[in-house]
């Protein structure tokens, strides 16, 4: 699919379909105007005549407009004009390309991004058009034998505007939107595969592959190199399994090597039973997705790698497999993690925390900026946030609030918990120096109390998105999420950074 920008009058298209808003109750848009005065008011007279009211969402389709050269034009309905916000914006250019794969229309020219959205500017406008047309188009369907009959021939999409607009900016924000997009497919691709191919392993060879093609680093610790590194904690997690474990790096250096870098780090259970504390059966296929944290992480540097930004990126994922067995781990074991720690597993469930906390130690060899760690941790994140935002938590108050902030403008919502010592005396343990979990009060935050003492010595931020990565139901599949969030934030520190020096 490819994208561009113009700054055209609609009426002149020369297009398979020109989009323009009509808001209620029947009032044209800017680009609806100037087509309807090029039709000699044949749009308004239709409106009047009661076919549309502009109902957010709504859609009507339109053949032969009078003085056009496009073959179709499409009235999309904005809602009411004071209550046009992000979350209605995106819904709207949802509706709209539904519409259009509807119908035989290979090229397209969208005139939307100049509708006022509340608090938004035409920028952000441009990047979320951007990943909504590509959510429309993605599905996962590599593995079925017989692909289903697409009938969506999409295949060019023009964003324009009837008035002048920065083109440098605005193409800018075109690419963050594709950038953005891409990451997203290959988090969802990741998080939908089956747990029999996306194994550990695949996830090894997939770093390498993306280190060949973009020119990274990648570096795969194999289980004795982490028997000697001491990563009692995370090797525990892999006793049941007949897959071995891995712990995968991969690095972008888009600055000088001497400045710190932004680690990321990736819960990556490529399948999780709970082990010997074993899971009901019902819906225990959808533990195929406890690895989006890890799959995040690959479409995140994937986003970044593609827009060339001046940052330092390293990504950090266990990876493992959480199976029962003869060898498998269980509650009552104490096992020493690489930072000398020891942890009473009282259930083996709580295994991501258990295959972070090295991560998170190893993480230190960086000398980071900030890490930041993603997982789908907790049920108990589901419970407190619902699927709309994803849990954050942080030992460090400006990063915390830039994190918010960046969740914000992705339209990729986050919300803070809090971090409070208080918690901590949940996890004391008998016999070790903490127990992997704190009882089913605050879930959600004694899991990050446990993580956050492996990050005494760096600023960190941990995203709980049990909740977020992935839908249930009939719209079954991974979400895509955090990308969108985590690189608004790298953008954004990029942006702060400035230009390279060249030294």
């Amino acid at each position: 699919m490819k994208f561009s920008i113009k700054n055209e009058n609609p009426g002149k298209q020369r297009s398979d379909c020109v989009v323009v808003g009509i808001f209620e109750t029947r009032v044209l848009t800017k680009a609806a105007k100037t087509l309807d005065k090029n039709a000699n008011g044949y749009i308004s007279g239709i409106l009047n005549n009661g076919d549309m009211e502009g109902k957010a969402g709504s859609t009507l389709l339109l053949h032969n407009v009078p003085n056009t050269i496009c073959r179709r034009v499409l009235l999309v309905g904005l809602g009411k004009k004071s209550e046009l916000r992000d979350r209605e914006y995106r819904n709207v250019v949802q509706a709209a390309f539904k519409a259009i794969h509807k119908t035989g229309a290979s090229d397209v020219i969208l005139f939307l991004t100049e509708d006022p959205v509340k608090n938004r500017e035409i920028t952000w406008k441009i990047s979320h058009t951007v990943i909504m047309a590509m959510e429309s188009v993605y599905r996962s369907d590599q593995l079925k034998s017989k692909h289903e009959d697409d009938k969506r021939h999409l295949r060019k999409i023009a964003l324009s505007m009837t008035s002048r607009a920065d083109s440098a900016v605005c193409e800018k924000a075109l690419q963050w939107g594709i950038a953005t997009a891409h990451g997203m497919n290959l988090t969802k691709d990741l998080g939908n595969l089956p747990p029999n191919v996306c194994t550990p392993t695949y996830l090894a060879e997939l770093a390498k592959n993306m280190a060949k093609t973009y020119k990274l680093k990648a570096t795969v610790l194999e289980q004795k190199d982490m028997e000697k590194l001491g990563m009692g904690s995370l090797l525990s997690v892999a006793r049941g399994s007949s897959q071995p474990a891995k712990l995968i790096i991969l690095e972008y250096w888009g600055r000088n090597k001497k400045e710190k870098p932004f680690v990321l780090v990736g819960k990556g259970v490529t399948f999780d039973t709970g082990g010997i504390s074993l899971k009901p059966a019902a819906e225990m296929d959808e533990m195929k997705y406890d690895m989006c944290g890890a799959a995040s992480v690959f479409g995140t540097i994937t986003a970044i790698v593609q827009m060339r930004l001046p940052i330092n990126v390293v990504g950090i994922i266990p990876a493992t497999e959480n199976m029962p067995g003869g060898n498998a781990t269980k509650p009552g074991d104490i096992v020493t993690s690489m930072s000398g720690q020891t942890i009473e597993i009282l259930n083996t469930d709580a295994e991501g925390r258990l295959i972070l906390c090295d991560a998170l130690t190893y993480a230190e060899r960086y000398e980071p900026e900030v890490v930041i760690d993603i997982a789908t941790l907790t049920g108990a994140c589901v419970i407190a946030l619902g699927h709309i935002a994803s849990g954050l938590l942080s030992n460090d108050e400006e990063l915390a609030m830039e994190l918010l902030k960046a969740s914000e403008q992705a339209a990729d919502r986050a919300w803070r918990l809090p971090l409070w010592d208080d918690y901590q005396e949940q996890l004391r343990s008998n016999f070790a120096d903490m127990a992997n979990i704190g009882g089913r009060a605050a879930g959600t935050i004694t899991a990050s109390c446990f993580l956050s003492r492996f990050t005494k010595k760096y600023r960190w931020a941990h995203l709980d998105i049990a909740g977020t990565a992935w839908e249930s139901g009939k719209k079954k599949g991974a979400t895509g999420r955090p990308v969108p969030l985590l690189t608004q934030f790298l953008t954004t520190r990029a942006a702060k950074k400035g230009p390279i020096i060249k030294t």
